[in-house]
């Protein structure tokens, strides 16, 4: 693990693979850390000619944690926002964008593919919209455009994001496995030592629930992508889940008819769900790699 200075604050990362293979940039979702990308999915990518870049979005694992801004109330936040007031967040999905694109400028990557999961997809939208030059394709899996007139959560994934977060680890630790529980799909069996190990392999790298509650601060208030989208001109692969409790289906469809000729993949009984090496996320890498190995064909 590597840290550096980018866009003015500390960002830790790893990397795969050759630097003189193309760049795929992997951003994680809420809450959630560069080694929840696993080792064996990047070296899967690497060992399919690409150079991996994960890392640590901000308020998150070793990167630059805000606490000087304070834990924002989270019901409060949402009793704000729908009753129409104005909620100034610590910061923007913008803000993480512009990370992601600073740790790019360290790396001298002048273009890569932009691959982010939930909350990463937001930041990977909003990257390929500020920043359509660095931009080789786009892969957003189960996100969102922020269309606020798409559907929202269910009620028991809502209530997930609503409830205030544990202080104590061991407390967190067991909410963050039943909450992983609520929102996974019908198709495979809830795998319950997998997340106790990841949660608690993650909980003891960097424990900060007050980052998650900024982070979905900045869910909570970020912009309607679709319009911009709509000027994308870059390859664009959309997976999502048809049994999303947090994201819904609707989302996921709605990014792939905002850009212009994307490829929207459904991935039957699948839910809102960690990157794991199984049947699942194994469709999910073979139509990744596809998509990046026809991407790369068209820019020869």
């Amino acid at each position: 693990m590597t840290s550096t200075r980018a866009n003015n604050i500390q960002i830790a990362y790893e990397t795969f693979g050759s630097p003189s293979q193309p760049a795929i940039l992997l951003i994680a979702g809420l809450g959630c850390q560069l080694i929840h990308w696993s080792e064996k999915l990047c070296q899967y990518l690497a060992d399919q000619r690409y150079y991996v870049i994960r890392f640590d979005n901000r308020d998150s694992g070793l990167s630059h944690h805000f606490d000087e801004m304070g834990v924002p109330d989270i019901p409060d936040t949402l009793k704000a926002l729908l009753t129409g007031n104005e909620v100034t967040p610590p910061y923007t999905i913008e803000d993480m964008a512009e990370d992601a694109v600073g740790l790019l400028d360290v790396l001298n990557i002048q273009q890569a593919h932009i691959c982010g999961m939930s909350m990463g997809g937001m930041i990977a939208q909003t990257l390929a919209i500020m920043h359509p030059s660095r931009v080789l394709s786009l892969i957003s899996i189960y996100s969102t455009t922020g269309n606020p007139a798409l559907p929202p959560p269910s009620q028991e994934a809502f209530e997930l994001l609503s409830a205030p977060l544990p202080r104590e680890r061991d407390a967190y630790i067991q909410k963050t496995i039943n909450d992983y529980r609520i929102i996974a799909g019908s198709g495979l069996p809830f795998d319950e030592d997998f997340h106790k190990n990841m949660v608690t392999r993650a909980t003891e790298r960097s424990f900060c629930p007050q980052g998650v509650a900024r982070q979905i601060v900045a869910i909570l208030t970020q912009s309607n992508r679709k319009p911009a989208l709509a000027t994308m001109r870059r390859p664009a692969l959309i997976i999502h889940g048809d049994e999303d409790p947090l994201v819904p289906i609707e989302a996921g469809r709605d990014t792939a008819v905002a850009i212009p000729a994307a490829k929207f993949l459904v991935i039957k009984k699948m839910g809102h769900e960690l990157p794991k090496m199984d049947k699942n996320w194994l469709n999910i890498l073979e139509a990744m790699t596809d998509h990046l190995h026809k991407t790369n064909k068209l820019n020869i």
